[in-house]
């Protein structure tokens, strides 16, 4: 394996499973370290026993909780000495059903964890030490954000508004810290289930590629993103979704 993130540290939200642990398992593998953030300390003392206790800490919280995101910061800090990547993968989707009979206690609170936490990590992770010493960011965005997406809009919204964010923060924090974003179609996660609970194979039937992505297809998307092979890249989203927008109406 690589050694693409020897000496450098990350931090991963909504990583004690799915696609944010595979990120860090390859940040890990590829010689790097990662401070790991989610909800519940359990699942995230799993995750760290997974990744290596030597090569991961957690700290546990709610994604959109300023002090959640000071405490980890510090930690990160006080435990490696630096952050090199962030990683915005924390994301929610509470609710089903069309935008016109939404409840917007529930579209707030999608729109705070999916786009505001990610501007607030990255505040944080730039003013703490990326300003100064440079450093990469990647957003886990999603295929709902490219169009319209029956049944979770403001969802796909939210994402939409995390890829426009993820091409403004390019612009503005270049060239010291590199900005890019991902965008997977339905990858096979408990987060992900009810959108192929009908049955795997027949979902995967729209996919040119014939099968749903798994977390480790994100990760690798990712630590490539994060990683100086793609040094000169920045504000772009790259799609992740086995060919099923290709068959999409236009």
């Amino acid at each position: 394996m690589d050694t693409r993130f020897e000496g450098k540290a990350a931090i991963v939200t909504g990583a004690s499973r799915g696609i944010g642990l595979a990120i860090a398992q390859r940040i890990v593998d590829e010689g790097g370290r990662v401070c790991i953030t989610a909800r519940k300390q359990e699942t995230l003392d799993e995750a760290v026993a997974a990744l290596g206790a030597d090569r991961a800490i957690a700290v546990a919280g709610k994604g959109d909780d300023a002090e959640h995101q000071e405490s980890a910061v510090k930690a990160t800090l006080e435990a490696f000495g630096r952050i090199d990547c962030l990683v915005n993968n924390a994301g929610i989707n509470p609710v089903y059903g069309r935008l016109v009979d939404l409840d917007l206690g529930a579209a707030r609170k999608i729109v705070e964890v999916n786009c505001l936490a990610a501007l607030a990590w990255t505040q944080r992770a730039y003013h703490g030490w990326m300003a100064e010493h440079g450093g990469s960011i990647v957003n886990v965005a999603s295929v709902a954000g490219l169009g319209s997406s029956p049944g979770i809009g403001l969802y796909g919204a939210s994402k939409a508004m995390l890829i426009n964010m993820t091409r403004q923060l390019a612009v503005e924090l270049g060239p010291a810290v590199r900005v890019n974003a991902v965008a997977p179609a339905v990858v096979k996660t408990d987060f992900a289930k009810a959108l192929y609970s009908e049955g795997e194979e027949k979902v995967a039937q729209a996919y040119p590629l014939k099968r749903l992505g798994v977390p480790a297809d994100i990760g690798s998307a990712v630590a490539f993103l994060l990683s100086e092979d793609a040094s000169w890249m920045t504000g772009e989203l790259v799609v992740l979704d086995g060919g099923v927008t290709l068959t999409r109406e236009r």
